[in-house]
């Protein structure tokens, strides 16, 4: 009688093990063959996206929106540009040359400056073609720019993330 618990513990044993044909099946891996080959792609921003020095000159809405491909600044509503730089955000991305790829900038991202007022960041805008295409090396530089949106006269030092997200096509 004791051998009987030992024969179905090591019946329960055998029938746990992989089988050999489940290594090579094709149907239980869960990345293609090509998925596998593929080099992952990575984005670096080195450059932040800055609006430089701007004075607010009422309480009504004011906004000041950077070009990507100049580098202009615009302002619009109760608003002054009292000069400095501005400067267009600017990123990197490489992975499998050749490739074409899809790159989101999200619709808006709220600020927030350290005393609590908030903006908003909107309308953002690249250099980038119809269909990006990464180069031989597997590399693609751009340029992004936004739209800086205030309301009620509220002027701070405004800051927050941005998300970019890059994926093949």
């Amino acid at each position: 009688m004791r051998q009987l618990p030992a024969l179905l513990t090591a019946a329960l044993l055998l029938a746990c093990q992989p089988a050999a044909a489940q290594e090579d099946c094709r149907l239980c891996s869960d990345e293609s063959d090509q998925a596998k080959r593929e080099k992952p792609l990575t984005i670096e921003i080195s450059t932040n996206l800055n609006f430089a020095r701007l004075a607010l000159t009422g309480r009504n809405a004011a906004s000041a929106s950077i070009d990507p491909v100049t580098g202009e600044k615009r302002t619009s509503g109760d608003i002054v540009n009292l000069g400095g730089m501005a400067v267009t955000g600017t990123g990197r991305i490489t992975g499998e040359p050749l490739r074409q790829v899809r790159i989101d900038l999200p619709p808006y991202i709220p600020m927030s400056s350290i005393d609590g007022r908030s903006a908003m960041l909107t309308d953002f805008t690249t250099s980038l073609p119809r269909n990006p295409t990464l180069n031989a090396q597997g590399e693609l530089e751009f340029t992004f720019g936004a739209r800086l949106v205030m309301k009620g006269g509220r002027g701070g030092n405004y800051r927050a993330r941005i998300p970019i997200s890059v994926d093949y096509n």
